[in-house]
């Protein structure tokens, strides 16, 4: 048996012959539009990912007819068209009215943070919104670490592209539902290999995007992974939506107990004024495979338990180094869902973290928007 060679087209060819496609109603070319915003041609073929302005567009078959069509007659007639998606482009619609509170469906807003990188920040987050969903609450997912979104890697997520449906008016975002958890992250906009390029404004600007376009409904928690340190974003997030309360994740190590100092300063700093829920330590530990009951501190023993004494919050749990969670994270199976000690682990950080927003809001006033002077 005898396989059809694929040739691969450069980038510059395919716009070359996507620029003889005429938008009917517009008159203009789709590129001129700038409506092609992805172009993939592999082994396997040519993949364009179209993005209408709306979703409605009346016109956006005619295009994809012609778009196979125009690549046929300038690439040869032996191309292999694989894909032709069509997601349209997410605007934020201009409010003339008064405009209703961010999330107001939302009944608590937590932060899950940490002072540097690497220190297994997402994983948390991960594990820690699926282990509450498991609780039997309503949980969605907002990956803001807009510049290594590294969610949609550790659900096997990188393919999803979110599709925009209309609702009273307003397009939407609809979030990906995994593992009971509704999700939306920056990578499901770009390609994998694709680096995020953005000033603060702007990745301010579309994280606000998916807090206000995100199709959450009622939840009862909407858990947002933010960026490692202290940036835009946490501001953007602070000055737009009430926090409920803050979760900072750390190694035992003393360069990350370090700038985890300052992750809880900023959220208890008095313009910001977030409550801080806990600690969570990461890597207290690692434990091989083969000696399961054996524990070597590689990164130092009990430093967020010292840190937590230090700073008057509670320490929310210890999670173990071990070999499943990096292979869960990895092939997008957390190991909150295998029933092994350490889904134990993270089941029991859900419900300390349930207990502690519980007290904080029976005893506390509700959160509210930080103002910030300009």
């Amino acid at each position: 048996m005898i396989r059809k060679q694929i040739l691969m087209y450069s980038k510059e060819k395919i716009l070359e012959a996507l620029s003889q496609v005429i938008h009917p109603e517009k008159g203009k070319d789709i590129v001129t539009l700038g409506l092609v915003s992805e172009i993939i041609s592999d082994s396997e073929g040519i993949s364009i990912t179209l993005a209408p302005d709306k979703s409605n567009d009346p016109f956006i078959n005619s295009v994809r007819s012609s778009v196979v069509r125009s690549l046929k007659e300038n690439l040869g007639q032996d191309v292999t068209v694989r894909d032709i998606r069509v997601i349209p482009r997410v605007q934020v619609p201009r409010q003339h009215k008064k405009e209703k509170e961010l999330l107001s469906e939302i009944k608590n807003i937590i932060a899950v943070s940490s002072g540097k990188g690497g220190v297994g920040k997402s994983t948390i987050a991960v594990n820690l919104a699926i282990a509450i969903g498991m609780k039997g609450f309503s949980v969605g997912l907002l990956d803001a670490d807009i510049f290594g979104p590294s969610i949609p890697k550790m659900l096997n997520a990188e393919d999803y592209r979110p599709e925009v449906i209309m609702k009273d008016g307003k397009d939407l975002i609809v979030p990906l539902e995994k593992y009971g958890v509704k999700i939306l992250s920056t990578g499901f906009f770009v390609s994998p290999s694709e680096a995020v390029i953005w000033r603060g404004p702007m990745a301010s600007g579309f994280l606000k995007q998916l807090m206000e376009q995100g199709d959450w409904g009622e939840l009862d928690y909407l858990i947002f992974d933010l960026p490692p340190g202290t940036s835009d974003i946490h501001l953007t997030l602070v000055q737009e939506v009430p926090v409920t309360g803050a979760i900072v994740v750390s190694t035992p190590q003393e360069v990350a107990l370090a700038d985890a100092i300052k992750g809880i300063s900023m959220f208890r700093s008095e313009k910001i004024n977030v409550p801080v829920l806990g600690l969570v330590e990461n890597m207290s530990w690692f434990t091989p495979a083969e000696l399961p009951d054996k524990k070597y501190y590689i990164f130092g023993k009990d430093g967020c338990r010292d840190l937590a004494g230090k700073m008057d919050v509670p320490l929310l749990g210890q999670i173990p180094l071990v070999q499943s969670i990096c292979e869960g994270s990895d092939n997008g199976n957390p190991v909150v869902l295998d029933g092994s000690a350490t889904a134990d682990a993270f089941m029991d950080l859900a419900d300390k973290v349930i207990e502690k927003v519980e007290i904080r809001n029976r005893d506390h006033r509700p959160t509210i928007k930080v103002e910030m002077n300009k």
